[in-house]
């Protein structure tokens, strides 16, 4: 995964899913560490900010965003979750694996990189569908 972009993530957010690493590191077998260790790099890089003052364009906790698979021109929408919400079928990706974790703090026409086991992935962010606190919806 590389990020040559600030990525951006909301106070509330990260307190959120700094918690969410410190109980998932007491409970998770040894094979989920790799993503918690890529998602503490996530929050680490990141520039943490306010609710009200996060551009609207940024995927944020529970933003549904539309992506490009850039080799195949897939396109595909999905919902950052939380991995207690996370349903595959309904479009609802944990921040815990890995394109979730890789999304999260990008904004619309950044390309998010990262590494599968056939390679490298690279996705363009197309649209950020709808981001909660753009809405004023600072609750969630």
């Amino acid at each position: 995964m590389s990020k040559e972009t600030n990525i951006y993530i909301t106070k509330p957010d990260y307190e959120r899913l700094t918690k969410l690493i410190e109980i998932a590191r007491d409970r998770e077998s040894d094979g989920n560490r790799e993503y918690l260790d890529r998602l503490e790099e996530e929050l680490d890089g990141a520039e943490v900010i306010q609710q009200r003052d996060i551009p609207a364009d940024v995927i944020t906790m529970r933003s549904t965003v539309r992506l490009k698979d850039l080799d195949t021109s897939e396109e595909m929408t999905y919902r950052l979750v939380f991995p207690t919400e996370a349903n595959y079928d309904e479009g609802k990706i944990s921040v815990l694996a890995p394109i979730g974790t890789a999304m999260l703090g990008y904004r619309r026409g950044d390309v998010i990189a990262w590494q599968v086991p056939s390679g490298v992935r690279r996705l363009s962010v197309e649209e950020v569908l709808y981001q909660p606190e753009s809405k004023g919806e600072y609750h969630l």
